[in-house]
């Protein structure tokens, strides 16, 4: 059966990258090991232990479609229209980009519920992941996300951009987490309880 998951590397104080976006400081586990995980994109691939290879291939060939914000779809350039998780890609963006032809694998839409059923519809039966902190909070909050996952490395960074934050329909409530040890970051796997 499919879901709806996110999955992000977040500091122990909880932020997913630092006040300039950055994310330096915690995706060093991406190159921490000696098992290669290749992504969808040839130009990456990741070298994490074998614990993080088997969560990373998981999250790479269960995805069927990605949601992600505008903010992150710009900084990213689209990912060049070729996510590394290898499936298309749906941006929650009131503007949608004037040539935005140039993302033939990706679906511009006006909304976060919006975006999560069209990705469920692209998916099929494949899993969908929302790869944007802020469209996670929102998701979350409108009751449609049934996993979440972090992966947890051990650095403090004071401040940045958190994972969740805001939320107005708190508190959210989550079943015991699978753990998964990983050289440089603690996989937690959450079900959101209903």
């Amino acid at each position: 059966m499919s879901k709806v998951y996110t999955h992000m590397t977040m500091s122990l104080d909880g932020y997913i990258a630092d006040p300039g976006d950055g994310t330096d400081e915690l995706f060093g586990w991406y190159g921490a090991g000696d098992v290669t995980v290749p992504s969808a994109d040839e130009r990456w691939s990741f070298q994490v232990d074998a614990n993080s290879a088997e969560m990373l291939r998981e999250v790479l060939a269960g995805a069927g479609a990605l949601v992600c914000g505008r903010r992150l779809f710009d900084l990213t350039n689209g990912w060049d229209d070729n996510h590394p998780i290898g499936a298309p890609v749906v941006v929650v963006t009131h503007r949608a980009p004037d040539a935005a032809a140039k993302w033939p694998r990706t679906t511009f839409v006006d909304g976060v519920a919006e975006g999560v059923t069209r990705a469920r519809e692209i998916a099929g039966d494949r899993h969908v992941s929302i790869a944007s902190a802020d469209i996670a909070r929102q998701a979350l909050d409108l009751g449609l996300v049934d996993e979440v996952c972090i992966s947890l490395v051990p650095v403090l960074l004071g401040n940045g951009i958190p994972y969740f934050a805001d939320l107005t329909d708190a508190p959210h409530r989550f079943d015991d987490p699978t753990v998964i040890q990983g050289k440089g970051a603690t996989h937690l796997w959450y079900r959101v309880r209903r």
